[in-house]
Parts: C-alpha cells; sequence; structure tokens
C-alpha cells in the first residue's frame, strides 16, 4: 500500500502560481496536487498535444474554488465539493483559485507535464 500527503510529493511543475505535485503511486497511476490561480488558462500550453487538449484522464476531487472544462463536447463547470473524471481532450480554465487531487496514469500524464514544460522554455 502507497500513501503520500501533499507535502511529501515533489513539485513537478510550477510558475506563475501554477503548482502541480506528482508522484507514482503504483499499478501505473500517480497521484497529483494540483493548484491554478484565478485566470488561469492551460490552453496555451497545451498547444501542439493531441486537438490542443489534454490528452490523459484524470479522476479527482476539486478541494477549493470553480474551473470550467472546455471539451469536444462543449463547456462544463466544476465547483468545489465535486468529484470527477475528465476524459482525454479537456482544457482547464480556472475562473478562482483552485485546488485538487487527482490521480492519472503515470507515463500519459508524465508526457503533458513534459509538454507543458516545453512551451514555457
Amino acid at each position: 500500500m502507497t500513501a503520500a500527503t501533499h507535502d511529501d510529493v515533489p513539485v513537478t511543475l510550477g510558475g506563475d502560481g501554477v503548482e502541480v505535485r506528482t508522484r507514482s503511486i503504483g499499478g501505473g497511476m500517480s497521484v497529483g496536487y494540483i493548484s491554478l490561480p484565478e485566470g488561469t488558462d492551460m490552453g496555451p500550453a497545451l498547444k501542439g498535444l493531441a486537438d490542443d487538449a489534454c490528452p490523459c484522464p484524470h479522476w479527482g476531487y476539486l478541494l477549493k474554488g470553480r474551473l470550467r472544462m472546455l471539451t469536444p463536447e462543449g463547456e462544463e463547470y466544476y465547483e468545489a465539493g465535486q468529484a470527477y473524471c475528465w476524459g482525454p481532450g479537456h482544457v482547464p480554465v480556472a475562473l478562482e483559485d483552485c485546488e485538487f487531487v487527482e490521480f492519472s496514469p503515470t507515463a500519459e500524464f508524465q508526457a503533458v507535464l513534459d509538454h507543458v514544460k516545453s512551451q514555457s522554455a
């Protein structure tokens, strides 16, 4: 069994108030602790990926804030207190300061993080 608290998980992506902490927890999955300040639009960082969107699925829980999620089907809204499942092809936009914890396939999520890091280099 594996457990990881926010402070145990290293920052893998950060800047401009965005903080992504990830760690493999076994079974090909990673836990992520993510903070996005109000106004964060991940669209520009996801440009160049399939459909200019995140191709990785995520399952999680929004601890704080509100998000607008752009999807191939349109827009969806999420707020603190909701559990979610985001399929491939999503672009998050923080309507308020957001904090969430999520679980994602490790290799797929790492590829997205590597792409986002390359966009800011």
